[in-house]
């Protein structure tokens, strides 16, 4: 653990910061964002070299993308996430394709799993946004087997996803001592993370594309339905939620590739594979 880290859980209301995270979560429907990602998914479990049988974690996991990914690979997979409405998500989606999964409510910073449970622990684009990063990264390994391997995929800081963040930041500032969710899609982070506890880690960096009907169809969608955008935005009024929305499609117009009415906008993430001591 840093000392900024320490520094950190020392003066941050821990509480006060999961329980405002979890509203916004909670907040619209993730789900229908959430789906358009499963390739995201898809491509961990390969960057994993998943084996049938193999005992599976996924933690924030949404409405489970990686979860599904996995369980098509034959392997035992719980999914967990702390916001029940996305489990039950999830819970339909494996249903409808007759795939046996565990669902469980719980913390990422406080697995109820006891140690080295896990042949595989994964996430995508969920344990990135924990408040207490250190102890969330030492939880997953803590139920990773030694020798098993711990699979993420993190928005980086100069993604498109991590912009729209810092812009959110620009007008309603995180909750003081609070350190970005795009710090996990950067080396020097991970290392900060997992370094002492790894084997070998393995960095790749990956695009996801936005494809929308148009800019202003993404940014209806994710007002509606993605919670820390319709949160941000609720908070706004008048001039300041009209500045916002400026800046959001002024990023969106900017990093929009599709040379027609439609948006195709690239967002770069990290994928990571720790093999855990």
């Amino acid at each position: 653990m840093s000392a900024s880290d320490i520094a950190f859980s020392s003066v941050t209301d821990l509480a006060a910061v999961k329980a405002r995270q979890q509203s916004a979560w909670s907040t619209g429907n993730y789900a229908v964002v959430g789906t358009t990602l499963q390739i995201v998914g898809e491509n961990l479990c390969e960057a994993l070299d998943l084996r049938a049988g193999s005992r599976v974690l996924d933690v924030a996991a949404g409405n489970g993308n990686a979860t599904l990914a996995a369980a098509r690979r034959w392997c035992d997979v719980t999914s967990t996430d702390y916001v029940g409405s996305l489990l039950e998500a999830g819970r339909a989606r494996a249903m409808a394709e007759g795939l046996a999964v565990q669902f469980e409510e719980a913390d990422a910073e406080a697995l109820p799993y006891a140690d080295a449970s896990f042949d595989i622990v994964m996430s995508t684009f969920g344990v990135m946004f924990t408040p207490n990063q250190a102890q969330a990264a030492s939880e997953l390994m803590r139920v990773c087997k030694p020798g098993g391997r711990i699979g993420l995929a993190n928005w980086t800081p100069d993604s498109f996803i991590g912009q729209v963040f810092k812009t959110i930041g620009k007008y309603i500032p995180p909750l003081a001592g609070v350190r970005s969710p795009a710090l996990w899609g950067t080396q020097a982070r991970l290392n900060e993370l997992f370094g002492d506890n790894a084997r070998s880690m393995a960095a790749k960096s990956r695009d996801f594309t936005f494809r929308y009907r148009s800019p202003a169809h993404f940014v209806e969608i994710f007002r509606t339905y993605y919670g820390p955008m319709n949160k941000a935005i609720a908070a706004l009024e008048g001039e300041k939620q009209a500045a916002f929305l400026g800046d959001l499609m002024t990023l969106i117009d900017n990093r929009n590739r599709s040379g027609d009415a439609t948006l195709v906008l690239p967002s770069e993430y990290l994928e990571v594979v720790v093999e855990r001591k």
